[in-house]
């Protein structure tokens, strides 16, 4: 399983992400892990039932004690409406009341998948994030094979080894991954694979923007995110059509690309050395009856 090292212009991230089960091992879901899916969708209401059984197929047995995998402490299914003008609201209502780990979310106008990722993102209460594409092209079976690379790793990227879209597609993603690896110095096989699993602490300090969930691998490796990689299925699309085209598939990414590099090299970052408890913070009461640095007024 290859593994993505950190960008080595940068430093090291933050340590002590949550510690993920080993196989055969009890532990609370606290400390196992709980895993919110965060799934943004417009104008995905034939696919949705679909989408919904199959990730909850997927999950619910990682939640019992396993020998063959970590053990997941639970999960939730964060759907995000952005703003869609069919019938998704009244179909995500139906699907909430027969899946218990359904959480919708409606946005009050379309967004774009990168504001409704983030929304997703500040919503999830897991200390694991999952996130994948809602037109069913990514297989939610893939999100167990993801869990149990965990271990050791901040993160775990699919790539996508046999594309199920039309040539031209197919042709400007490989183009587009090796300039963006050529340019920022990666390699990451498929920066635009949705199907990821990473630690919600490190989604909470990603720099969100227009375009930026084409972007989520490179940002992860720019927190110094230790990530790993693996091959996952890709299904043709069964309902509607795609919400992309050329210009903001391609041309539009190109530019962002560009602020990605700028980001990668003006990161802020500081250490403390010195971990002297701080003195209390004055109270009101305090403050009021003089009792401020030994000085009465």
């Amino acid at each position: 399983m290859p593994t993505v090292r950190q960008d080595p212009s940068q430093r090291p991230g933050p340590k002590g992400w949550p510690r993920v089960a080993t196989a055969g091992e009890r532990l609370s879901p606290e400390v196992a892990g709980a895993l919110s899916v965060v799934v943004p969708a417009k104008n995905e209401a034939a696919s949705l039932p679909q989408l919904v059984d199959e990730i909850a197929r997927a999950l619910r047995p990682l939640t019992n004690l396993r020998d063959d995998g970590p053990t997941l402490g639970g999960f939730e299914l964060i759907v995000v409406d952005d703003g869609s003008t069919d019938d998704t609201p009244a179909v995500l209502k139906q699907l909430a009341a027969r899946y218990p780990e359904l959480q919708p979310i409606r946005l009050a106008r379309n967004v774009g998948q990168s504001a409704a990722t983030a929304a997703g993102f500040r919503a999830a209460r897991g200390e694991w994030i999952a996130t994948l594409d809602a037109d069913l092209q990514n297989d939610p079976a893939d999100l167990a094979p993801l869990w149990d690379a965990l271990p050791g790793h901040d993160g775990v990227l699919g790539w996508r080894i046999k594309r199920e879209d039309i040539w031209s597609k197919r042709v400007i993603s490989r183009w587009a991954n090796r300039v963006r690896n050529a340019v920022l110095g990666q390699s990451i096989r498929d920066t635009g694979c949705s199907l990821r699993i990473f630690s919600r602490e490190l989604a909470l300090r990603l720099p969100m923007f227009r375009g930026s969930h084409r972007f989520l691998g490179p940002l992860l490796l720019r927190e110094g995110a230790r990530l790993a990689q693996l091959p996952v299925a890709h299904r043709p699309r069964p309902h509607g059509k795609s919400h992309y085209n050329l210009w903001n598939r391609s041309l539009r990414v190109v530019v962002d690309l560009f602020g990605v590099a700028w980001l990668m090299r003006r990161d802020v970052r500081y250490e403390v050395i010195d971990d002297t408890p701080a003195t209390p913070f004055p109270s009101p009461t305090s403050v009021r009856s003089g009792a401020v640095a030994g000085r009465e007024f």
